[in-house]
């Protein structure tokens, strides 16, 4: 396991996780575990970027585009 030193953390901050890890029934350490572990856990890792944006996009309405018909076939690339 790791460990996390957070230096000038705020005297109200730190105030205001006291209150609610004691309000959890949890230390101030296992508290901030805990807001670290439910802020990163809720990402899905497995989407990767394409899945992050898709979800972003779709999230809005999605987006529609008309793609033009191709003048010509596509030209085969020059790996020389």
């Amino acid at each position: 396991m790791a460990s996390l030193s957070i230096r000038d953390l705020d005297d109200g901050v730190r105030d205001r996780l006291k209150i609610r890890a004691a309000a959890n029934g949890r230390s101030m350490e296992a508290e901030v575990r805990a807001i670290l572990s439910d802020a990163l856990g809720a990402q899905d890792r497995s989407a990767g970027l394409l899945g992050a944006l898709s979800a972003r996009v779709t999230a809005v309405g999605g987006v529609e585009l008309e793609l033009p018909p191709r003048a010509e076939r596509p030209r085969a690339a020059d790996l020389s």
